[in-house]
């Protein structure tokens, strides 16, 4: 299945809420293998389908967790019920995330710290999970990425003002811009190995 290229902040697809899917068909399913491909070629932990261009509810993960789920996943229209925000400020070295669509970029997000998530399979099938740590953080991140937010948008004042003048100085913001996994250099840097990145690089 082919790679697709990743899209990049200020693509309107990322920007807008997502189409909820209505077809558990091949063409879906095909859609999902290209989005496993496409994590994999990027070193990441997780992509939502409008990273790659296409406005349909779904993601896909790869990240070790304790909730009882298999490493690597899909969900298909999901809805989340998270807790409360910790109080305070992040922590830049445990709370930092990073974003395929934001490529070689990392600020601290504080989020909450477990996520109920019920979606579906790729044959239909209801289910539920309640995630936590890290695999909680992955959740949200995708979810936001269907509901047309990204990390960079849930950033307090003072990282928000950081992440705008990062998004103007790459010239950013606007239609145009994305990278190809597996061709272009890795923006995070992971090199040349078949393992996918650290939790940062949702």
């Amino acid at each position: 299945m082919p790679i697709r290229p990743v899209v990049i902040y200020g693509e309107p697809v990322l920007h807008r809420v997502a189409s909820r899917v209505e077809r558990f068909d091949d063409e879906l399913a095909a859609l999902v293998q290209d989005m496993f491909d496409t994590m994999d070629a990027a070193h990441g932990v997780g992509l939502a389908a409008p990273q790659i261009g296409v406005g349909l509810r779904v993601f896909v993960y790869d990240m070790a967790n304790n909730d009882g789920l298999p490493r690597r996943g899909v969900v298909v229209n999901p809805i989340l019920a998270v807790s409360k925000v910790p109080p305070g400020r992040p922590d830049p070295d445990d709370e930092s995330e990073g974003c395929l669509s934001v490529p070689g970029e990392h600020f601290p997000l504080r989020r909450p710290e477990t996520a109920k998530v019920n979606g579906q399979d790729l044959t239909g099938a209801e289910f539920e999970f309640t995630a936590t740590d890290w695999f909680a953080r992955c959740m949200q991140h995708e979810f936001d990425h269907l509901n047309g937010k990204l990390y960079v948008d849930r950033l307090d004042d003072k990282q928000s003002r950081k992440a705008r003048k990062m998004i103007k100085g790459n010239g950013w913001g606007k239609p145009g811009h994305s990278w190809m996994p597996g061709v272009d250099p890795d923006p995070f840097g992971h090199g040349d190995v078949d393992e996918p990145g650290d939790d940062h690089d949702l």
